[in-house]
């Protein structure tokens, strides 16, 4: 006879640290620029954050308006008729863990509520949050919170995101904690000052001239923040490339972490992902590569007969 596995408490460490894994593995799945990337990471978030405070005592997750919720976290089972488990509000848990926890600072709490508030507007309203808020403006924060909680539990964010991502998320925490990056923003602004010097003819022709080697180089296709002309980020590949095959095509899909930015019209040009951060230049871009099934597959041409799309956004 098989002995029944007994299963964590749901509102366990373990529970909630697995669900908050679950969640993880959703937002990885969907692409960085998508609502549901965000959305996914609103849910691990929570589920994480939950488990910081029952790594303490599962007693914290527990709403202590009715004492029975107490005596339920404890593994004990109410006899109260209708009994229906209610733990803490995310509210109060974020607060609870800003006491217990200390690296988890306020600007850690106000970004959680902030980024959990899109997600109730995402499930109970109209509207679509999520759409309006590009990665690199949540991201390195959410990466920031996630490490301080998973070091309060003693886990890694490897535990979370798996070592790739995990590579990914301590580079973008690097970067937006990086205080000498904020320097580019005198960069940028005495660029566009020798910018509006120049005549309408000079500006229009610099632009003209801009937009042709940015449609000629490889790179993703950015607006400068000086000039507002058209330019390139360029970087490094942050995973493999996913490949998918569509009729006699097979297109491969790669994403990119930024780490140099240059204008040609106004001469900016920015290095480091700190720094392209700081300038709002450090969104993960898409590349896209299509290839001739058959030739791919024969290894004839490696290359392909199409040249590569670096502009999707």
């Amino acid at each position: 006879m098989t002995t029944p596995v007994q299963l964590p408490h749901e509102w366990s460490k373990d529970a909630l640290l697995a669900k908050a894994q679950r969640y993880a593995e959703e937002m990885r799945a969907e692409p960085r620029e998508g609502w549901q990337f965000a959305f996914w990471s609103s849910l691990s978030l929570e589920l994480l954050a939950r488990a910081a405070l029952a790594h303490v005592s599962p007693t914290l997750v527990a709403d202590h308006k009715d004492w029975n919720n107490i005596y339920y976290a404890l593994g004990n089972m109410p006899t109260v008729k209708k009994f229906s488990p209610k733990s803490l509000d995310i509210s109060s848990v974020l607060n609870r863990l800003q006491e217990i926890v200390s690296a988890f600072t306020p600007e850690m709490r106000d970004f959680a509520l902030l980024h959990m508030g899109r997600r109730n507007q995402e499930l109970h309203s109209g509207s679509t949050p999520f759409d309006a808020v590009k990665a690199s403006a949540w991201l390195p924060m959410f990466y920031h919170a996630a490490e301080v909680l998973l070091v309060s539990m003693n886990e890694k964010l490897e535990t979370l995101f798996g070592p790739d991502e995990a590579t990914l998320a301590t580079e973008l925490i690097a970067a937006a904690t990086d205080a000498s990056a904020k320097a580019v923003a005198k960069t940028i602004h005495d660029h566009k000052t020798v910018w509006s010097q120049f005549g309408a003819g000079e500006r229009a022709k610099r632009q003209v001239k801009a937009s042709a080697w940015a449609t000629r180089q490889e790179g993703h296709g950015v607006s400068c923040p000086s000039c507002s002309s058209d330019a390139l980020v360029t970087g490094s590949p942050v995973a493999p490339p996913v490949k998918k095959l569509d009729g006699d095509e097979i297109t491969e899909t790669q994403y990119f972490l930024p780490s140099r930015f240059e204008c040609v019209a106004c001469g900016l040009k920015i290095n480091g992902l700190s720094q392209l951060h700081a300038a709002s230049l450090a969104d993960t871009y898409k590349a896209t590569f299509t290839y001739d099934a058959a030739e791919y597959y024969q290894l004839d041409d490696p290359l392909g007969a199409y040249e590569p799309d670096f502009n999707e956004p």
